[in-house]
C-alpha cells in the first residue's frame, strides 16, 4: 500500500510572485477534503513568526529555509504533511532538505513554481521587483541575488501558462501516483 496515511514534505519552491502561495493554499485544502492532516508553512508567515530577525544574505536565508525544513519533517514524523511556501532560492539547501526527510524516513516532493522573469517583473503585485530594479531592495532573488531552479523537480507548474486547477490537479496526481494520497473515488 505504500506510504499512503504517513506524514511528508510537500515543498513549493519559485521566485517571488510565481504563485507557490497561491497553489499551495488550494493543495492544503484537497488534501484535508481527501482526510489528510496538514499544515501549510508560508514564507511570509515563517518570516514573520519563525524567522523574525533574519536578513536576505545567503546566511540568513539557509537559516530560514533550514527552519521551514525542520518543522516540515516534525510534522511529517507525525502523521502530518508538511506543505512549505517559501522562495528557497539555493538548490543546495533544498537538496539537504531532501536527504535529511528521506534519512528521517519521510517522503520529500519537490514543486517547482516555474515562471519567466519578465512576467514576474509585469505581475509584480507587491511592487518588489521595480524597487530591487531601482536598487531598493538588497539581495532580491532572480536581480541581484540568484534563484537556482530544480534540476529534477517532482512536479512543475508553469504560473506562466497552467491555471490553478491544472496545478492542484498535477500536484495531487503526483501524490497519488507515489501512493502518497489515496486515489480519488
Amino acid at each position: 500500500m505504500g506510504l499512503v496515511n504517513k506524514g511528508f514534505v510537500l515543498w513549493f519552491t519559485g521566485m517571488s510572485g510565481a504563485g507557490k502561495s497561491s497553489l499551495s493554499v488550494p493543495v492544503t485544502e484537497a488534501l484535508r477534503e481527501r482526510g489528510l492532516r496538514v499544515e501549510l508553512l508560508d514564507g511570509d508567515e515563517v518570516r514573520t513568526h519563525l524567522s523574525a530577525g533574519l536578513g536576505f544574505g545567503k546566511a540568513d536565508r539557509d537559516t530560514n529555509v533550514r527552519r521551514i525544513g525542520y518543522v516540515a519533517r516534525l510534522l511529517a514524523r507525525n502523521g502530518c504533511v508538511g506543505v512549505t511556501a517559501a522562495i528557497s532560492p539555493y538548490r543546495a539547501i533544498r537538496e539537504e532538505q531532501r536527504r535529511l526527510a528521506d534519512e528521517q524516513g519521510a517522503a520529500f516532493v519537490e514543486v517547482f513554481m516555474d515562471c519567466p522573469l519578465e512576467v514576474l517583473e509585469q505581475r509584480d503585485v507587491k511592487g518588489l521587483y521595480k524597487k530591487a530594479r531601482a536598487g531598493e531592495i538588497e539581495n532580491f532573488t532572480g536581480i541581484s541575488d540568484p534563484y537556482e531552479p530544480p534540476e529534477s523537480p517532482d512536479v512543475v507548474v508553469r504560473s506562466d501558462k497552467d491555471t490553478i486547477d491544472e496545478g492542484v490537479e498535477r500536484v495531487l496526481g503526483k501524490l497519488e501516483e507515489l501512493e502518497l494520497l489515496p486515489r480519488a473515488g
